[in-house]
């Protein structure tokens, strides 16, 4: 009978899985390795929270980036002359007189997001610019749903404050492929617009139904030789000689003289 209870005894053992002393005992490596993967993932997100706090993403452009945009204005299908060069030494977003724009935004209301055709606008003296209205500096100030003015092309008609946008791609120019423009967006939302670099921009005034123009070759002209670096075109004057033959009973007289040829190429 002892021998039959002693083997009862070790087979109940065996079924659970030793004695008493070992099913007690805690995994404490399995549980180590669990809060070490706890805490290390803890670490983790603290150190890129940190690093996102402490270095945020920055949005173009920033203060001290300079970009070049142009500007055009249309009125009830009338272009309006470039708005005059602006000579305040505060604000970043400048106009240069000739249609081109420079965003060289000074501060964080000028730069990142807030570089916008509406914050250019309310730093320039007598341009009013919001997504439903518009006044051309010493202009008719127009609402959306206004018909526009005796005497303009749109004359009568309802209009809405509009803008288009493209952007001019000079990545081939020096192997003189043609520029190409990008784009051609319109939004109803002129002044959240946002700059871009190498940006032609025509915001105005006018039937919903009528598409507002591409800005003047001039102003695309200027916006091209700003962002090179060069200036307006000038003239050079080249001289090749030239060969007349006079006939006459006694004698054939040939004479040399130059003509004169004039180019014109921009200026670095």
């Amino acid at each position: 009978m002892a021998r039959s209870s002693t083997g009862k005894s070790v087979a109940r053992a065996a079924a659970t899985g030793g004695g008493t002393s070992y099913r007690g005992q805690m995994p404490v490596n399995w549980y180590a390795a669990l809060a070490l993967i706890v805490l290390v993932g803890l670490a983790s997100v603290a150190l890129a929270r940190y690093n996102y706090t402490k270095n945020p993403p920055t949005t173009q452009p920033i203060v001290g980036q300079t970009w070049h945009a142009a500007l055009s204005i249309d009125i009830c299908g009338k272009v309006e002359p470039a708005l005059p060069a602006l000579t305040s030494t505060t604000a970043g977003l400048t106009s240069s007189g000739n249609g081109v724009l420079l965003i060289a935004p000074k501060s964080s209301s000028e730069s990142g997001n807030n570089a916008t055709l509406g914050t250019f606008a309310s730093e320039y003296t007598g341009l009013k610019l919001t997504n439903t209205s518009i006044t051309y500096p010493g202009g008719t100030a127009y609402k959306n749903g206004q018909k526009c003015a005796a005497g303009t092309p749109d004359a009568g008609k309802a209009g809405v404050v509009r803008v288009r946008s493209w952007t001019l791609s000079t990545a081939d120019q020096k192997s003189g492929s043609q520029v190409k423009l990008l784009g051609g967006d319109s939004s109803s939302a002129p002044a959240s617009l946002k700059f871009r670099n190498s940006q032609l921009i025509t915001v105005g005034f006018g039937p919903a139904d009528k598409a507002l123009p591409k800005v003047p070759a001039s102003s695309e002209l200027a916006l091209l030789q700003a962002i090179e670096g060069t200036s307006a075109p000038v003239s050079t004057t080249t001289t090749a000689p030239v060969t007349t033959t006079t006939v006459s009973p006694t004698a054939v007289t040939t004479t040399t003289k130059p003509s004169t040829s004039t180019t014109t190429k921009p200026s670095s």
